[in-house]
């Protein structure tokens, strides 16, 4: 069991370039896969950007070059720096550990954090 906790989310002005921190209770540098995924609202959960443990990153086309995600092993936490943003990024913010990707489809989800852009 993997528990995943949000935080840097809330009320941001477009342009702006909140980071969010994703805590992560197991060892970060043994789980395969860590991401971040978004749900605004009416539409489905999307993927935002994902890390692997060797550092390999993927982006969203609707983020690359203005999100940026990373992990710290050693304070097991992944993060998601957010630039430029922009209204349509307003959506509940999730981390998402896939811990075995070979052997295992296991995947844990933390609560989410709202992250709201204004205009």
């Amino acid at each position: 069991q993997v528990q995943l906790v949000e935080s840097g989310g809330g009320l941001v002005q477009a342009g702006g370039s909140p980071r969010l921190s994703c805590a992560v209770s197991a060892r970060l540098f043994s789980i395969d896969v860590m991401g971040w995924y978004r749900q605004a609202p009416g539409k489905q959960r999307e993927l935002v950007a994902l890390i692997t443990r060797g550092g390999s990153t993927n982006y969203a086309d609707s983020v690359k070059g203005r999100f940026t995600i990373s992990r710290d092993n050693a304070k097991n936490t992944v993060y998601l720096q957010m630039n430029s943003l922009k209204a349509e990024d307003t959506a509940v913010y999730y981390c998402n550990a896939r811990p075995q990707v070979v052997i295992s489809t296991a995947q844990f989800w933390g609560q989410g954090t709202q992250v709201t852009v204004s205009s």
